[in-house]
């Protein structure tokens, strides 16, 4: 029973739950960015470079058997191997948004922080003045009459 104790404890700190909550909303970025990438860049890429799709770039390491389609599901389905490094360049193209997107939002929120008005420190009280102080101002103020 203290082992399930202990899981619940460490299961239901918060900062477990942050991180859950963090890969969630993390995967659900990245297919975002994917299809931003997919759907939106890449066919501006592809526009301006010639219908350019990186996703079919492809070399062939082994021998292509007759008849298999000249795609790269084709060799994949045939077995052949292959380096697909077209598929390489559009990961490497979303990693480089997402990163700049995390950067750009990461110095967005430093910024507001910066910005944020400090609330008003309320004016620190004098400290008290020492007993002795005190009584030498007392005497001082009586000897002036």
């Amino acid at each position: 029973m203290g082992m399930l104790q202990e899981f619940k404890e460490f299961a239901v700190k918060g900062n477990v739950i942050d991180l859950a909550v963090g890969v969630i909303i993390g995967g659900a970025f990245g297919k975002i960015v994917t299809s931003m990438v997919d759907d939106v860049i890449m066919p501006i890429v592809g526009a301006i470079f010639g219908s350019l799709d990186f996703t079919n770039l492809y070399l062939a390491l082994g021998k292509v058997p007759e008849g298999t389609p000249a795609t790269l599901a084709g060799l994949k389905a045939a077995g052949v191997p292959t380096l697909a490094y077209g598929n390489f360049i559009t990961v490497a193209l979303n990693f480089t948004i997402m990163a700049f997107i995390i950067f750009i939002m990461v110095k967005q929120i430093n910024r507001l922080k910066r910005e944020a008005p400090a609330a008003p420190a309320a004016p620190a009280e004098p400290p008290a003045t020492p007993e002795d102080i005190a009584l030498l101002r007392e005497i001082r103020d009586s000897l002036r009459k």
